[in-house]
């Protein structure tokens, strides 16, 4: 509850100060995360680490955006998108380097048994990297480093 307390503050704060980019983007955050509370068949309170996988979603998201307006000529758009991904970026835990990101993962595979093991064992491998890993860096960088050091690829 303190991340999403702490982007209704921020809120209030740019819109204070009249910060048209931070406004817009914490809006939209918000009302990702109210969209996320209200699916499913009762409302629920999103904890912290939940607001904190949507949060890492809508960056996502305005990652491709940038990607997407980048190849069909429109940088502007492409620059809103990327200040957006920035703001947002603010409020997630600082995302592992390359380096950092092969250490955990290593760790995490001899931890559950699993270095060097094949093909069949990348489900619980994904798994245990992802629990170590815990949201900083995206899923698709740590399949690519447990695919690497099983010898997948």
């Amino acid at each position: 509850m303190e991340l999403k307390d702490r982007l209704r503050s921020d809120l209030t704060a740019a819109m204070k100060a009249r910060d048209e980019l931070r406004t817009a983007t914490l809006r939209m955050v918000l009302t990702a995360v109210q969209t996320e509370e209200v699916a499913g068949k009762t409302v629920r309170e999103l904890t912290d680490a939940e607001v904190q996988a949507v949060l890492t979603r809508e960056g996502k998201k305005r990652r491709e955006a940038a990607a997407a307006f980048d190849g069909a000529n429109r940088p502007e758009l492409a620059a809103r998108e990327r200040a957006e991904e920035q703001v947002i970026a603010d409020y997630l835990p600082q995302q592992l380097g390359a380096e950092e990101l092969n250490e955990v993962v290593a760790e995490a595979l001899t931890e559950a048994g699993l270095a060097g093991a094949g093909r069949d064992s990348m489900g619980a491998a994904m798994k245990a990297a992802n629990a170590r890993v815990a949201g900083r860096a995206e899923g698709g960088r740590v399949a690519a480093v447990v695919r690497r050091q099983l010898g997948l690829g």
